[in-house]
Formats: structure tokens, C-alpha cells, sequence
């Protein structure tokens, strides 16, 4: 499956922030990607381009393409709430991004590889699709083969306490999906209204 694959510290240059988890590099060289990046000033952005930037931002923080990124919208607008939030939950539910949260993966590609890779279970059961919503009170672990390779277990760092919507037991390697996270617990920078009407037009 298709997916950008470059260098990561471009694609938070162009968005002025850390977007991808590499800011040692950003605060290196802030500037715009491209020979003449440092010498070319930011433009003041239209509303259109602020709507795009924000969509695009959520897409490369994420690590979805553009189909899979409107039809996570579309089932945001179809459940009770307001949309923006929804589709910030529904983002935060996929299991690839749970992986990372929960510290089994340093970062979301190699959560997705994890995924991938068949070593994740989903209450017991083997799922290799990143994109899986889960639901709430859904056990998220690592398969008895793949939990006694120091290899992989050695990069689990364990869950950041801030996340309220997950728990996470490190003796038994299982971490437990609680609830949809509320907006304002989300740390990404996100402006999800500027999504919402960007699709709304």
C-alpha cells in the first residue's frame, strides 16, 4: 500500500513544527524544505490553504492516505457528536496508533509495522490491520511468541501517564483501551474544524 516513505524532517519543515516526533532536527533548521527554503518568507495563507494544511497535517501525523482520511470523515459525520472531535477520537482509536501510545512502538510506523507483522492481538485474536477501530474495554497485547523476543520488547517504553483513555500493565504486556479520548486530552496540534469545513464545501 502506497504511503510517504521520504524524509520525515521535510514534512515538519513545511508545517513549522514537529509534527513527526523529530523536533532536534527542526529546531536545527526551521526553514522551508527546498534550495531556496531559507530564503523564502512564509506566506500570509488564504482560508482554503489553511483548510488543506490542517487536513494534510492530520493525514502525515496519522499516517493515513487521502481515501482512507475521507472515509474516517465520513463515518465521523454519520456518528452523534460534533465532527471534528469524532474524527479526532476515531484517529485515536485505529490500533496502529494505540500501539504507539501505549509505548509498545517508538513511533506510529513502526506501530503500523508491528500491526502488520502479526504481533499484536486485539482480546486474544491475532489482527494485522493498522487501520482496526477499536472499541472500548478492547485488550490490546503482544502474542506469546512475540513477548518473549527481547528484540521487540526492549523498545517498550510503557504508556505516558497523560493518557487517561488507556491503561497499560507492564507485567502482563496488555494494555487496555477505556474509552474515546476527550479532545482536549489529545496532544496533537490539530485545528479539526478547519477539516470540517474544508469537506463541508
Amino acid at each position: 500500500m502506497a504511503r510517504y516513505t521520504g524524509p520525515k524532517t521535510k514534512i515538519s519543515r513545511i508545517f513549522g513544527e514537529p509534527i513527526l516526533g523529530n523536533g532536534k532536527y527542526l529546531s536545527k533548521n526551521s526553514n522551508p524544505p527546498g534550495q531556496h527554503g531559507a530564503n523564502r518568507k512564509r506566506k500570509q495563507l488564504g482560508e482554503y490553504a489553511l483548510q488543506l494544511r490542517e487536513k494534510q497535517k492530520a493525514k502525515y501525523t496519522y499516517g493515513l492516505l487521502e481515501r482512507q482520511f475521507r472515509n474516517l470523515f465520513d463515518e465521523a459525520t454519520r456518528r452523534k457528536g460534533v465532527a471534528g472531535e469524532v474524527l479526532i477520537k476515531l484517529l485515536e482509536a485505529r490500533l496502529d496508533n494505540t500501539v504507539f501510545r501505549l509505548g509498545i512502538a517508538p513511533s506510529r510506523p513502526a506501530a503500523r509495522q508491528l500491526v502488520s507483522h502479526k504481533h499484536v492481538t486485539v482480546n486474544g485474536i491475532v489482527v494485522n490491520t493498522p487501520s482496526f477501530q477499536l472499541k472500548p474495554g478492547d485488550v490490546i497485547s503482544l502474542k506469546n511468541k512475540t513477548a518473549n523476543n527481547s528484540a521487540l520488547t526492549s523498545v517498550i517504553r510503557g504508556k505516558n501517564p497523560k493518557f487517561s483513555w488507556l491503561d497499560w500493565n507492564e507485567k502482563e504486556m496488555k494494555g487496555v483501551f477505556i474509552a474515546y479520548p476527550e479532545r482536549e486530552s489529545v496532544p496533537e496540534n490539530i485545528k479539526e474544524q478547519l477539516i470540517v469545513e474544508l469537506y463541508s464545501k
